[in-house]
């Protein structure tokens, strides 16, 4: 196994060795949920409470660099690291009828700080920008976000550690598109599925997804 790692990363430096090398910076907004029987299963659930209780998704920032490395005119391969915030969000409320300032609300967001690698392979045509590959993940820190509040005033608000709780690494896939100018700037949309179950014990269906749209300057 050593053998084949020290070939792979010798194959890798060899090829950038003759290859175009950019470097680069990327930063922007990110909007993530999760999917699977949990999620499923969670929102049948809700579908009970006449939509006093909702799930969503969670709104973050994304940022990091990136290695583009030309392997023919068109294309490339542009292996990067990134710290991006994922999570999810339930949120309940209730109005008294006929009194609209007594409600009672509450939400719980799972925040979650991960670092990415993504390796893609982008294709660039005029400017058009395409691409996709596979992408791990490792949380660093993880935790759920609860407060309660009635009539507008917060009432009850708690932050709980659950790092140990979640699963630390995340194998998955991304891929979006883009558009790069001639002085180096550009911008992307992006979509990525996880696929590894992000509880601890990887007992439950859920996994991370989300969107991401930012922008960049290659050097």
């Amino acid at each position: 196994m050593k053998k084949k790692i020290l070939l792979s990363i010798g194959l890798f430096l060899s090829i950038a060795s003759f290859a175009q090398i950019r470097y680069g910076v990327a930063a922007g907004v990110s909007s993530y949920s999760i999917h699977g029987n949990a999620a499923d299963n969670l929102k049948q659930l809700l579908s009970f409470t006449n939509n006093l209780v909702t799930t969503g998704p969670v709104t973050g920032f994304y940022g990091g660099g990136y290695a583009n490395i030309s392997v023919s005119s068109n294309v490339s391969l542009e292996p990067g690291i990134y710290y991006s915030t994922k999570g999810y969000a339930l949120t309940g409320a209730y109005t008294v009828k006929g009194i609209d300032i007594l409600s009672a609300d509450a939400t719980a967001k799972l925040h979650a700080d991960y670092i990415e690698m993504p390796v893609l392979l982008k294709g660039n045509f005029n400017g058009l920008q395409i691409f996709a590959g596979p992408q791990l993940s490792y949380l660093t820190n993880s935790s759920l976000n609860i407060s309660a509040g009635l009539a507008g005033i917060n009432l009850f608000h708690s932050k709980l550690n659950v790092t140990n709780q979640m699963n630390r690494w995340d194998v998955g896939i991304t891929g979006g598109v883009g558009y790069q100018f001639s002085n180096g700037l550009h911008i992307t949309g992006s979509y990525e599925r996880g696929l590894s179950k992000v509880d601890a014990g990887q007992n439950v269906k859920s996994y991370n997804q989300g969107f991401k749209i930012g922008a960049g300057i290659s050097f």
